[in-house]
């Protein structure tokens, strides 16, 4: 590197300036927050585009820590012009990591081993950002007492730290997304570079990295104005499909595609319906439990919030009320105001039959107390822990607790013939929890032979009442979805509990043999 310019801090006996030693400090609170913001940015878009949370945020965090000793360590090899390497780090930082969120959505569908690409940015970030806080420190040691020099950096470091993680899930993420936030942060990474710049502005050949600080700034700002598009570009590239909706909200990432008449709903990458055969899941989740009950007076739906398990409730006029618990109100709201959505599920969401509660279900059972005449639990498949929860025992106590004497339940519970093992753990995991289970299946062409599980106290006759109007189920073929070939057949499977989360591990590896 090129040491002569902002070489200031060398030898100390040429004092920086007050305005500097401001600006420095400031910095410390900067680069502490921008640094744990894009961690997070890493940690959050891998699980979103890799599902397991947990696995996630570990590995990534690891390795960014583990980097940031490397780029800590490396820092000792720095033996003279520490503001010129301190400038030119943030410059680079500011490029790599607020181009971070883009270009890792961009990148997931274009390359094959997504991982050697995320975990090469997070390290090259951590590297960087490792050597922020020992340049700084001996840039400042002239400064100040070596107690108070050690005590300020600290401070500003830990509240930078506070600030990134109060900030990151509460207002921007929901309120600026991913991309964005990148952008910001490292226009606040490049801001610091070019304030130093500027407060050197009398030092010889600093134009070279303001020209660059300035540059990076453009290719930020310019980021930041087509961030919209960005997102649109890579999520087409993704699903292959044109995005007529997309949505950040504080729980997930909501994409609606369309083409050829076919409009599909997809869950942080995840498929959750097409138009095209969603009714073959809707009925298969909905009927063989309401005909099974002879007066199905209170139904309660669990997720579901596309309001298409409760059109087909709602078409049972024996049905008084419907309570219906999704997490998020973003998507509730779509489908209940959006009309082609509320056409979808025939306006059910606006019925007055039906109560509409946004709040994790987990907690919600907890405080319910009435009990309910048929329960519908279609959550989404346990892809990380904070979705497998709620398939444990621990909830499946509560629901069980809220279902009548007479009562069946119904959960959705992803492929018995791609996942068996994670298939029959639902199974064992409501037995655990003191139900009577029989598992059934039905062909849905957008996932394939997907399998559903039936609880209760105690089964009601087998014999099953349908409407005649259904567009896929007819008694013999309800009959028909009990029947499971050897290669879905029951085999010993082990009950998820709040403290193992077996399903969510058999998950990931069963579906992920199957998509390699």
């Amino acid at each position: 590197m090129d040491e002569a310019p902002l070489a200031v801090s060398n030898a100390g006996r040429d004092a920086a300036p007050a305005s500097l030693a401001v600006i420095l400090l400031v910095s410390v609170l900067v680069v502490a927050t921008c640094g744990l913001i894009y961690e997070l940015l890493a940690g959050t878009l891998a699980s979103y585009l890799l599902g397991d949370s947990v696995t996630q945020f570990s590995t990534v965090i690891g390795t960014y820590l583990f980097a940031m000793g490397v780029g800590s360590w490396l820092s000792r090899h720095v033996r003279s012009g520490e503001m010129a390497v301190f400038v030119r780090v943030e410059i680079l930082i500011a490029a790599l990591g607020g181009w971070s969120a883009a270009g890792l959505f961009l990148l997931f569908p274009l390359v094959g081993d997504f991982r050697v690409a995320l975990y090469a940015l997070v390290m090259t970030i951590g590297v960087l950002v490792g050597l922020e806080i020992p340049l700084l420190i001996r840039i400042l040691r002239h400064r100040f007492a070596f107690r108070e020099l050690v005590s300020n950096v600290l401070t500003y470091d830990y509240v930078g730290a506070l600030i990134a993680s109060l900030l990151f899930p509460l207002v921007l993420v929901p309120k600026l997304g991913m991309i964005r936030t990148g952008f910001v942060f490292g226009l606040a990474n490049v801001a610091v570079a070019i304030a130093l710049l500027i407060a050197l502005r009398r030092q010889e050949r600093i134009w070279r990295d303001m020209i660059a600080a300035v540059l990076v700034a453009a290719s930020l700002l310019g980021g930041l104005a087509f961030a919209d598009r960005l997102q649109r570009w890579s999520e087409v590239a993704f699903y292959n499909e044109p995005v007529v909706y997309a949505r950040s909200t504080p729980y997930q990432r909501i994409v609606l595609t369309r083409q050829d008449g076919d409009l599909r709903l997809y869950l942080n990458g995840n498929l959750q319906f097409s138009t095209r055969d969603e009714y073959r899941y809707h009925e298969a989740l909905v009927w063989p439990v309401l005909g099974r009950v002879a007066a199905p007076r209170q139904v309660l739906i669990l997720g579901g919030g596309d309001g298409l398990a409760a059109r087909e409730v709602l078409r049972d006029g024996r049905v008084g009320h419907v309570t219906l618990v999704d997490l998020d109100p973003e998507m509730t709201r779509l489908f209940r105001d959006t009309p082609q959505l509320a056409h979808l599920n025939a306006g059910a969401l606006a019925s007055p039959r039906l109560t509409m509660v946004n709040a994790d279900a987990f907690r919600w059972v907890r405080e319910q107390r009435r009990q309910f005449d048929a329960i519908i639990v279609d959550f989404p498949d346990p892809t990380e822990f904070s979705l497998g929860k709620l398939y444990t025992e621990t909830f499946y106590r509560q629901v069980a607790r809220l279902l009548a004497p007479g009562g069946v339940m119904t959960v959705q519970s992803t492929s018995p013939l791609i996942a068996p093992r994670s298939y029959w753990t639902v199974a064992s995991t409501l037995e655990a929890a003191g139900l009577t289970v029989r598992g059934y299946h039905a062909y849905v062409p957008s996932f394939g032979e997907w399998g559903f599980t039936m609880a209760a106290h105690v089964f009601p006759s087998d014999a099953v009442q349908l409407p005649k109007d259904l567009r896929f189920l007819t008694p013999a073929s309800e009959r028909a979805m009990f029947d499971f070939p050897p290669d879905m057949a029951r085999r010993p499977a082990p009950v998820n509990r709040l403290d193992n989360q077996a399903l969510v591990r058999s998950f990931a590896a069963e579906w992920g043999r199957y998509e390699s």
